[in-house]
């Protein structure tokens, strides 16, 4: 079964062992301390952890963009990709922001992440198709989504 929970200090190794092995502990306590004060730059943000039957598989976030609108970041570990636990991570982030009144998704997709837009294709995500460079110098597409 795939859910999400918030991160806590005994997740610190398996978050830098998996994603940020140059960290230091002390360092990743306090980044895990960050994303559960529910606030990133004045707005709404909460990371969770991915869990498949209780193991961290991953991370997903959710981000207010503006007042009706927020983007998800999903990041399944390689070794668990394609084993469905994206699309089902992106159900629960959406209904997490429909529980907290957003009503649209706006996400940066990467062009060069096919994977991320299957993913947000078969998850019902529209896009205009216009790429363009992110402030991270990426080449990205809009997708979106109604939260209804």
């Amino acid at each position: 079964m795939i859910g999400l929970r918030h991160f806590c200090r005994e997740d610190a190794e398996t978050v830098r062992s998996k994603t940020v092995p140059e960290m230091h502990p002390d360092e990743v306590e306090r980044m895990i301390a960050d994303w559960n004060a529910g606030v990133f730059e004045g707005r709404y943000f909460e990371m969770f952890a991915v869990t498949k039957d209780g193991r961290i598989v991953g991370s997903a976030s959710v981000a207010e963009r503006s007042q009706s609108a927020v983007s998800f970041g999903i990041e399944i570990f390689p070794e668990e990709q394609g084993k469905g636990i994206a699309p089902e991570a992106m159900r629960l982030l959406s209904e997490q922001a429909k529980e907290k009144g957003y009503r649209a998704v706006l996400d940066q997709v990467r062009t060069d992440n096919a994977a991320s837009i299957r993913l947000h294709e078969k998850a019902g995500f529209e896009s205009d198709g216009y790429a363009y460079r992110n402030r991270r110098g990426h080449e990205v597409v809009l997708y979106l989504k109604l939260l209804y």
